[in-house]
């Protein structure tokens, strides 16, 4: 019974919901103070793929406050991790994983699981929030609230909750999520609503181009004003990370996170 009870508290890994991860508490995760969020992983520097396993390994090492992914499900209802629509020439929308995972990405990886990536992202993490983008469905808003359902259950699934901020340029999609569960994390990408209208819905924050922000200053304030989170993408020429960082942005969604990193120590 001793032997029992001592190998019992050394066990590090636990299994959830098909989720297998590296144990840490809740309480334990504390986002890094920057406002660096690393768009489709920390890539560029060393010709990673977007999206990929390695990418976030990347984002995570060098400390960003985010690293951003996106997710799509295919005709089978797995979600996978890509931002294109299409994966090897396949439509991923009505192609099983079964063929998609044949065709590997540049550095010999599948394409991610949805599942594979939040284990990844709670391995080792102790500062990176994984931001997720969910697209939209080229099948309409019925195949996108679906998705919305799904991602929702995957991430329960994994005990990843305290972890993942969701973005959408499918506001549909977000309010769904918000029915689900009213604490969960929204940001709106499409850029054409305002503050007022966003806290309104429950969403929390405004996630736009920055050519929104300079078209309409006035948001910033008022986003400001409101409560609500400012995260600008994708921003990586100096003279825009510069406007950005002197506007005040809670976050900036950057190719260059290496870069942002530096100039803002």
């Amino acid at each position: 019974m001793k032997t029992i009870k001592l190998l019992s508290a050394a066990l590090t890994i636990i299994f959830v919901g098909g989720c297998v991860t590296t144990r840490v508490k809740s309480s334990a995760m504390h986002f890094a103070a920057n406002q660096v969020i690393a768009h489709r992983g920390a890539f560029k520097k060393n010709n990673f793929p977007e999206n990929s396993i390695a990418s976030l390994r990347e984002a995570i090492r060098l400390g960003c406050t985010g690293s951003e992914f996106d997710v799509r499900m295919t005709a089978d209802e797995v979600l996978v991790v890509n931002h294109d629509p299409h994966h090897g020439g396949m439509d991923i929308e009505n192609t099983t994983y079964a063929k998609l995972r044949t065709v590997l990405l540049s550095n010999g990886e599948e394409i991610p699981t949805l599942e594979a990536y939040l284990k990844e992202g709670l391995m080792n993490n102790q500062s990176t929030r994984l931001v997720m983008e969910i697209k939209s469905s080229p099948a309409g808003t019925a195949r996108g609230q679906l998705l919305a359902q799904r991602v929702w259950e995957q991430v329960k699934k994994c005990k990843a909750s305290n972890r993942v901020e969701y973005i959408s340029f499918d506001y549909n999609i977000l309010t769904k999520l918000l029915l689900l569960d009213a604490s969960v994390v929204t940001h709106y990408l499409d850029g054409n609503k305002s503050p007022a209208e966003l806290k309104s819905a429950g969403i929390k924050g405004l996630d736009y181009n920055y050519k929104v922000y300079q078209e309409n200053p006035h948001w910033i304030a008022e986003a400001k004003a409101q409560g609500l989170v400012l995260n600008v993408w994708t921003v990586n020429e100096p003279a825009q990370l510069e406007w950005c960082i002197g506007q005040g942005f809670d976050f900036i969604t950057t190719n260059e996170p290496e870069y942002l990193l530096q100039i803002k120590r």
